[in-house]
């Protein structure tokens, strides 16, 4: 078939409301109309979905969209329908007279777009329906859940290959905004796409502000984050188990910020209410395991913070680039510690699978503990990871460049909490945790100290130079660096084939210093990095209104919030608040100067355009040439197509006789 690019180009400015695409849309938008199969790696909020929805626009048949998402399912087609798209869907949460009307639709060819669970592809019932319609594309979504090492593998996803065998004619498009370069090899192989054009966006989210903070108090240490930087945001917060969700959220609801649990432990209809709340209400924070999340199209969450360690570079990533959908400044913030090393390192001892799954995960927590641990660009490291080239000046909107870190000689600390594992293992045929080694480390003789005799050893009080908040970095950081493992089901603390190395001094340990205070995303920062934070700056400052516009916004804001609780439907399916935010910068006194806007379709101009010009022409328009100045230098945030843009110590002193002379050593050494 042909289509021209005019025909694409115009279902963009019909449907959507945009007058281009941007990156790699349109080439592959261009190459699946002509029928080619693609895989596209494009980061959250890169506008992935317009990939698949054009083509299913202007090529003839029904594009089929496999979604794991069931229970965002009914949110993404009340979206396409308030766009003027013909959408449905088929899962387990219908019944039959719905499933039968969803089937007519599509076999009389009245739908644009049909989403899917993987498990009905299982179904022989759902493979002849579809051999019985006309087919425009299919497009597999949230395509890393076939990777068997991933952090979302879905086994149903593992059979999709039969795809590309029953409908050799129709093009396949398998999308995902995180994917490895292993992670992007085994898409192609297991979903048998070997002729496939492959497009990678870049991965960078610069909008989004990267801060990991030392643990020391999380929940409230997160209540002070929420509270100084985002009073009355929508974000979510992740934490490992359901019980720390429920405390978690029931904290932050005591302290007056309305928080609702989300977990796997929940009756359906409790996670269900609560998800649809946190899309149709505004300023809510969700308490969540990573069993929430994805696919969630919530523009305007402006923060997601982890309590605890993610398992990988991919699930941190993919967690936080739930945030700043709408390219809006917001931040990433995740408090982390020794206990969060010690816990990971358990599970995968501990868990399931063979040696080579838990030989994969130590490599997992192992990236992600070098991005915790890093004192170089927060960014840089996640796009290297990934495969990118960072920029060497650093990004200059991450904790690591706002405030840059210092380092110090640790070896001789190293040595020293080795030479007391080395102790207790030799001396006494002991394997103990964290907390004993530090409680002997500087001399205290608590009664677990004082039961095992540990206070008779020759390292007891070595340590006194360190606080117990900088020797529990120092153990957290030899374990990130492979110094010191953990074991059993206690956590106790043995040495690798590495340690010897440093108790030998064949190697050098430098370690970052635990800073005095985490940096908040409104500090402007000094440093040698702060020079190239321009960009990002100005990108922040197009965000903010003029003042005098502001009460047209939240006009405009308390209008769209009466349409949706009239439909029943997000308020962002309305417009977004970058749409809105142009809206009252442009000011428009027609429906048809309204249409010119950015993100303004045919389907929402005819449906909510007498409304907007309503609203703004009852607030008497905008007040003096002061204002129209300052909307001038206040540009407008950037829109593109598929998504609305917008205590520390010094150097360690030396021990006499351990530095300068080699012997004798110390008894502890």
């Amino acid at each position: 078939m042909t289509v021209t690019q005019s025909e694409a180009l115009a279902a963009l400015h019909r449907v959507f409301g945009y007058e281009a695409f941007r990156g790699e849309q349109e080439a592959v938008i261009e190459h699946v109309v002509a029928g080619g199969d693609a895989v596209v790696l494009m980061p959250t909020g890169g506008g992935k979905s317009l990939c698949y929805q054009i083509p299913a626009l202007v090529r003839p048949g029904t594009g089929v969209v496999v979604s794991p998402l069931i229970a965002l399912m009914q949110d993404q087609v009340d979206a396409l329908r308030a766009l003027g798209v013909r959408a449905g869907f088929m899962n387990s949460t219908q019944d039959f007279d719905e499933r039968r009307v969803v089937e007519a639709e599509f076999l009389a060819g009245e739908l644009d777009l049909l989403y899917l669970a993987p498990e009905r592809l299982r179904l022989d019932s759902t493979l002849d329906l579809l051999s019985r319609g006309k087919i425009s594309v299919f497009a597999i979504d949230e395509a890393h859940c076939v990777s068997q090492w991933g952090h979302d593998f879905r086994p149903d996803y593992l059979m999709l290959s039969l795809l590309g065998e029953r409908w050799p004619d129709v093009p396949r498009i398998a999308l995902t905004a995180t994917a490895t370069h292993a992670t992007h090899r085994e898409i192609t192989e297991r979903l048998n796409m070997p002729t496939a054009r492959h497009f990678v966006a870049s991965f960078d989210r610069p909008n989004i502000q990267y801060r990991i903070v030392p643990k020391a108090d999380p929940r409230k240490q997160l209540l002070s984050f929420l509270r100084e930087e985002h009073p009355g945001d929508a974000g979510i917060v992740y934490c490992l188990s359901r019980n720390s969700v429920e405390k978690t959220a029931e904290f932050l609801t005591r302290n007056g910020i309305e928080a609702v649990p989300y977990h796997a432990g929940l009756d359906a209809g409790t996670r269900a209410a609560h998800q649809a709340r946190f899309l149709r209400e505004d300023g809510l924070v969700v308490v969540a395991t990573i069993a929430f999340g994805m696919g969630i199209d919530k523009p305007d969450v402006r923060f997601v913070a982890h309590l605890d360690l993610p398992k990988s570079v991919e699930g941190y990533y993919q967690e936080t680039g739930r945030a700043g959908r709408d390219g809006l400044p917001s931040t990433a913030w995740m408090a982390y510690g020794l206990g969060d090393v010690i816990q990971q390192r358990k599970l995968i001892q501990s868990g399931e699978g063979d040696e080579s799954f838990r030989r994969r995960a130590g490599q997992h927590l192992d990236a992600m503990l070098a991005l915790c641990e890093t004192v170089r660009c927060r960014r840089g490291q996640l796009l290297a990871y990934f495969g990118q080239d960072p920029d060497p000046a650093g990004c200059g909107n991450c904790d690591t460049c706002l405030t840059p870190p210092e380092t110090w000689d640790g070896t001789v600390a190293a040595q020293k909490v080795l030479s007391t594992v080395v102790r207790l293992q030799r001396e006494r045929g002991q394997k103990f945790g964290a907390v004993q080694i530090v409680d002997i480390l500087l001399g205290r003789r608590t009664a677990k100290v004082i039961q095992f005799d540990h206070d008779q050893l020759s390292v007891f009080g070595i340590g006194e130079e360190l606080t117990e908040a900088e020797w529990r970095g120092v153990v957290r950081q030899l374990l990130a660096q492979g110094l010191l493992a953990v074991e059993g089901e206690y956590g106790t603390l043995v040495l690798t084939e590495a340690s010897g190395a440093v108790l030998r001094r064949e190697r050098e340990v430098p370690l970052r210093k635990e800073p005095k205070k985490p940096v908040t995303s409104r500090s402007g920062g000094s440093g040698p990095s702060g020079s190239g934070r321009g960009e990002r700056k100005a990108k922040a400052a197009a965000a903010e209104l003029p003042a005098a516009l502001v009460p047209a916004f939240e006009a405009l804001r308390a209008w769209r919030a009466e349409q949706a609780r009239e439909q029943g439907v997000p308020a962002y399916v309305i417009f977004h608040d970058a749409t809105l935010r142009e809206i009252v910068t442009v000011w428009p006194t027609s429906v048809a100067e309204l249409g010119g806007i950015s993100g303004v379709g045919e389907k929402k101009l005819a449906t909510y355009g007498e409304g907007v010009v309503a609203v703004l022409g009852a607030l008497g328009g905008p007040s003096g040439a002061a204002v129209e100045a300052e909307a001038g230098r206040a540009e407008a945030p950037p829109h593109a197509a598929g998504e609305e843009a917008r205590g520390d110590r010094g150097d360690q002193e030396d021990w006499p006789g351990f530095e300068t002379e080699p012997e004798p050593e110390p008894d502890w050494a």
